[in-house]
């Protein structure tokens, strides 16, 4: 052995060095190859549990309008009331009475029986002569007539209170509609939705016979339909409708439920919450644009006669809060991808951070210097800074997911209170209380 160096390996020991390496190599290409595969499996599991929760998001947002359609009478009065002032909706209403009405008085016959009498002995030639030239002007204002009392009828308060009252008293039959009963004021028979509008003939009778046409008050009691929505699919779309009333209350949890098992899986659990909020998001943005694409298909597959214009608008009005709750849960997967981010260690996301921190930190030690002492308060927040953070988190998820039919202004809102709470949380952080040694240190 020479001095300072070591010793030299014997033929054994170097063999049985080489030995022990050839082990611990084969031990680690063992190794790799099952670690390469538990990871690739625990991956293909959070993707597929992420892209089911985003299918699942999609039909709850459905699930969710659809009970809440066929249960809440208020939601369902706030979807229909306001068509009774819609122009293009009266317009609709008063050509379906209009005609209804027109058939019932057959101006044709009235005028029929005015030349007759022009016609009888002791009547002046020119004067029927004259009652047959004016045939075309006086058919054409008898209708004018009932066109215009309809109007009048339709464009009157009363006809939105009876609007609103008719829908609200009916609202059970609602069921019955999607479950094909067509018994009741709301019917689905023929592919149609379809509102019995005879009382509104009713009110246009007696305003005829009280402006002095007789021959309104033999217009017996009819029954109208004011067609709301007609689709040949509507069948198919009825069970739909039907198996996600059922399940509505429990597609949201278990798309929840999925949601988090897809975060949890995952080897990188924030790289898995982003892309879990951001397969919500395109979700959302799928349903939306399917919303506006089927619109205009549902236009264009119109029977003949019928009015696009009112046609379009009980479409909009029937699906708005459909739309709104696709909005709100699309912000809602925006800003946790966005804050997801924001949490994590990329450049952008440390400045964020940083920034926010140093302003808040500024302004601290302004109040600070102006005499505001935060003590105990300071140092609790301190040390329990991550909890504070989290009960924040899960108060605000608890709001948005008990509360009744969320806005997208309910998410903003919520987001701007959560970033509040955020920044008190950092402001009343003053840090760990003073070392004794080291306050006995700074004493002079």
């Amino acid at each position: 052995m020479s001095d300072g160096g070591d010793e030299p390996l014997s033929a054994r020991e170097r063999s049985e060095l080489d030995e022990l390496r050839h082990r611990v190599g084969a031990l680690e290409s063992a190794a790799r190859p099952r670690a390469a595969r538990h990871h690739r499996f625990r991956s293909t599991g959070s993707v597929l549990l992420i892209l089911f929760a985003a299918l699942l998001s999609l039909l709850s947002v459905i699930a969710v309008w659809a009970n809440s359609i066929v249960r809440d009478t208020d939601r369902y009065v706030a979807t229909v009331g306001p068509l009774a002032s819609d122009p293009d909706v009266r317009k609709a209403v008063t050509n379906r009475v209009t005609s209804v009405v027109l058939a019932q008085i057959d101006v044709d016959a009235l005028v029929k029986q005015l030349e007759d009498a022009a016609s009888e002995k002791g009547v002046p030639p020119r004067a029927a002569q004259l009652v047959g030239n004016l045939k075309a002007p006086i058919t054409s204002g008898l209708k004018q007539l009932v066109s215009g009392t309809v109007e009048r009828v339709v464009s009157s308060s009363a006809f939105e209170t009876v609007w609103v009252d008719a829908n609200r008293s009916v609202h059970g039959a609602l069921d019955r509609a999607l479950t094909g009963s067509n018994d009741g004021a709301l019917s689905l028979k023929d592919n149609q939705v379809a509102i019995d509008v005879g009382p509104l003939v009713a009110m246009v009778k007696d305003r005829l016979v009280s402006a002095g046409l007789g021959a309104a008050a033999k217009i017996p009691d009819v029954h109208t339909d004011f067609v709301v929505f007609q689709s040949k699919d509507i069948g198919t779309v009825k069970t739909y409708l039907r198996v996600l009333q059922i399940m509505g209350s429990w597609l949201p949890v278990i798309a929840l439920l999925a949601a988090a098992a897809g975060v949890y899986t995952a080897f990188n659990r924030r790289h898995a919450l982003i892309g879990a909020a951001l397969a919500v998001f395109a979700a959302m943005l799928f349903l939306g644009i399917t919303l506006t694409v089927f619109r205009d298909i549902y236009l264009d597959h119109l029977p003949p006669g019928g009015s696009s214009a009112a046609a379009g608008t009980v479409y909009d009005a029937l699906v708005r809060f459909l739309r709104a709750g696709v909005r709100a849960l699309g912000a809602v997967a925006l800003i946790t991808a966005v804050g997801a981010f924001l949490s994590g260690p990329s450049r952008i996301a440390v400045l964020v951070r940083r920034g926010c921190r140093r302003s808040i930190g500024a302004l601290r030690d302004v109040a600070m210097s102006e005499g505001l002492r935060l003590g105990v308060v300071g140092r609790f927040v301190h040390r329990f800074k991550r909890w504070i953070g989290a009960v924040i988190l899960v108060v605000a998820a608890i709001v948005l997911f008990t509360w009744n039919y969320p806005t997208t202004m309910v998410v903003v809102w919520t987001t701007v209170i959560v970033l509040v709470g955020f920044a008190i949380r950092e402001f009343l952080d003053t840090g760990s209380a003073p070392t004794t040694d080291s306050r006995a240190a700074a004493t002079p």
